[in-house]
């Protein structure tokens, strides 16, 4: 965990995607390099809420925040996906951002549940984007890797393995199967949309203690972030522009899940009088870590551009 610090904090996406001429470069020119933080989104969660690491029970925690339900409770997530066969087997390209509605979420979950029933599971739908699985107290749940662990990358090396793996590999292949056919999925091809073809199973567990946090508050759209703050008591806001443009002390404006063209086109007009105003801290999803209080802009002999 960070010690306390009043800089707002900035969560950013990996340094590595940022391009040369892209204005966040040229402030970090004048700003002081600080030891690295973690990489990754869990290990960026982990840096701001303490015992957060890759084995956190996402599910039960989101479902607390979602339903007030998941005391006492054995929960997994089940993300919508979008896989794909190539050359060497079959890629998962996105998790739990496809573009659904509830409406859709439900038409696409209706099929599944009689599935889930069979083995004793109840499927529920809170959000579009991330569903949850409610399983029996005495279900043996093995090690199931966290979707930016698996993005890109061949599901084989990433499925549950083993003996006891291999019930959840036959669920969800059957759950692929009817996906595939599904004649929403069919709508969504013919309009250029990429299929929800899958789920993505992770963060399984029963609800943990609250984790420890020293932010005063956070301005994010993301699910879990949101519902560590909560948990944590500390203060939460949706990403808004007002919101941003708001950021104060002890803060944490999270937009390390958008792309950094997008931070350069809507966000950095709200971004560039933070930095001028305030201390800030940069923590990108690669590590590297930044502190820029206003004075900096004084040092002139530091060159544009790291």
């Amino acid at each position: 965990m960070p010690v306390p610090d009043p800089s707002l904090q900035l969560w950013l996406p990996a340094l590595a995607h940022f391009e040369p001429a892209h204005p966040l470069r040229a402030w970090l020119a004048r700003a002081d390099r600080l030891p690295d933080g973690s990489t990754g989104y869990l290990g960026g969660l982990g840096d701001y809420f303490r015992g957060v690491d890759a084995g956190v029970p996402a599910a039960a925690i989101t479902r607390q925040l979602l339903a007030g339900d998941a005391a006492d409770q054995l929960w997994l997530l089940a993300d919508p996906a979008w896989v794909e066969p190539d050359m060497n087997g079959v890629r998962l390209l996105a998790c739990g951002r496809m573009g659904l509605d509830m409406d859709a979420a439900q038409a696409l979950a209706e099929p599944l549940r009689p599935v889930f029933d069979e083995a004793g599971m109840q499927l529920e739908i809170a959000t579009p984007d991330h569903w949850h699985l409610r399983l029996p107290p005495d279900t043996p749940l093995p090690d199931f890797a966290a979707p930016e662990q698996a993005l890109g990358e061949d599901l084989a090396q990433h499925l549950p393995q083993g003996a006891q793996g291999r019930r959840w590999r036959v669920l969800l292949n059957d759950v692929q199967v009817l996906l595939h056919q599904h004649p929403l999925n069919t709508r969504r091809r013919a309009h250029g949309q990429s299929p929800v073809n899958s789920l993505w199973l992770w963060g399984g567990g029963r609800l943990p203690p609250p984790s420890m946090s020293e932010l005063a508050g956070v301005v994010s759209d993301d699910l879990l972030l949101h519902a560590l703050a909560a948990r944590a008591g500390v203060a939460w806001q949706s990403r808004t522009a007002e919101a941003i443009a708001a950021g104060a002390a002890g803060w944490l404006i999270d937009l390390q899940d958008l792309p950094a063209h997008e931070l350069a086109l809507r966000w950095w007009p709200l971004l560039q009088p933070l930095l001028e105003r305030r201390a800030v801290r940069l923590h990108f999803a690669s590590g590297e870590r930044w502190q820029r209080k206003p004075w900096h802009r004084w040092r002139y002999w530091r060159g544009a551009g790291r």
